[in-house]
Formats: C-alpha cells, structure tokens, sequence
C-alpha cells in the first residue's frame, strides 16, 4: 500500500489552471483500480492518496504524471506501508 502526500509548494497559486487536468488525473487512478481513496490535507495544506495493486516504480511514474507535480503546485512524498493487519473493510490495502 501506498500513502502519498501532495503538499502545496511555492507554485500553489497555480493549482485553480490545472485543477480539471488534476481531477482527471484522479479519476484515472480510481479508474485504474489503483486510487482507493483521495481527501484534502486539513487545513488547506494539498492532498493525501491511499494506492495499492501497483509497485513502487509504477507509483513513482503515476504521482510524476500528475499535473500539480508536474507543474510544481504540490511536492509528493510517497510512504510504502506492507499491511498485516485491517479491519474486513481495509483488507483490500493489504499486499
């Protein structure tokens, strides 16, 4: 499972131009089967994903090819976590 966070950078100022290129970019990965969940980081700060059934390489290339990173309004930062324990309901995030 993958945890990325999308913090706003110097460029944030930016985000509303590529907003719909960003929300495309989003519906992609659910499409995918790779999104599992997508929020905003409390307060205003960027986003958070949850992604799984992907390797790291895949991840890496997929969170580059986001509008916002390409375009420097946010920084990611991408946490590799290898899941032993959820809940039923969590259970697809396990490797």
């Amino acid at each position: 499972m993958f945890i990325i966070t999308l913090r706003f950078s110097a460029n944030a100022s930016a985000a509303p131009e590529f907003m719909a290129a960003h929300n495309e970019w989003i519906a992609q990965g659910f499409a995918d089967g790779v999104f599992h969940c997508v929020g905003s980081l409390k307060p205003a700060g960027g986003g958070a994903i949850i992604a799984t059934d992907t390797s790291r390489d895949k991840i890496e290339a997929r969170i580059n090819a986001d509008p916002f990173v390409a375009e420097d309004v946010v920084n990611a930062e991408i946490i590799e976590v290898d899941v032993k324990k959820a809940t039923p309901a969590m259970d697809a995030l396990k490797g």
